[in-house]
């Protein structure tokens, strides 16, 4: 099974991530913002003990101290929570790292790291937060793909699950989604659309 799976969904509590995992989703991110250290901790151990004996890994966004200290293995830095974390002792740990990028520097700086896997965004324009970077179509993801050549490439950004054959085409090695889950009228039935989509295309 690919690092990160094809179908990458990326969501904000533990009810997201029993449910996913319930569904039998390979790679689930959690994306949990302005936590206390405790509080990112017990989450962490919280969200592991779900996917325990499961098939879905659970990357931990941002809080790479909680990763570590939970035995957590896969985490997800963006840009500024790269700049201050401690690159060394997360790969000490045996944690996986991915890293998200927007420009030419910011992919300078991810590739330095040796990333396990570099997320290009946004592709579309997206609502959920405010992005100081326009979106970068689909085109950039072939440019980004030459580029990090066999490093996972993972397209992030206002992604519905109809425009996913052409991002994969363009060289994305996964598709990291989150309101096409999170804000659908029906998300079992997405996730299993998206499931069924990603297996038959892989």
């Amino acid at each position: 099974m690919p690092y990160p799976d094809r179908f990458y969904p990326v969501v904000d509590s533990l009810a997201w991530v029993k449910r996913l995992t319930a569904l039998g989703v390979g790679t689930v991110q959690l994306r949990a913002k302005n936590l206390a250290h405790e509080n990112a901790l017990a989450l962490v151990r919280e969200a592991l003990a779900i996917t325990a004996g499961t098939a879905t890994r659970l990357v931990v966004n941002d809080y790479w101290r909680a990763a570590i200290e939970a035995g957590a293995h896969h985490v997800h830095l963006g840009q500024e929570d790269l700049a201050e974390a401690d690159v060394k002792a997360i790969r000490a740990a045996g944690l996986t790292l991915g890293l998200s990028t927007h420009d030419d520097d910011e992919l300078a700086t991810a590739l330095r790291c040796d990333p396990d896997y570099v997320a290009l965004g946004p592709i579309y324009p997206t609502t959920l937060k405010s992005m100081r970077f326009a979106p970068q179509g689909v085109d950039k993801i072939t440019v980004w793909k030459q580029r990090v050549g066999a490093i996972p490439l993972v397209a992030i950004g206002g992604i519905k699950l109809e425009q996913a054959g052409p991002i994969y085409a363009a060289g994305a090695d996964s598709i990291a989604v989150v309101s096409d889950v999170t804000q659908n009228a029906d998300p079992d039935a997405r996730v299993r659309a998206w499931l069924e989509a990603t297996t038959t295309t892989a």
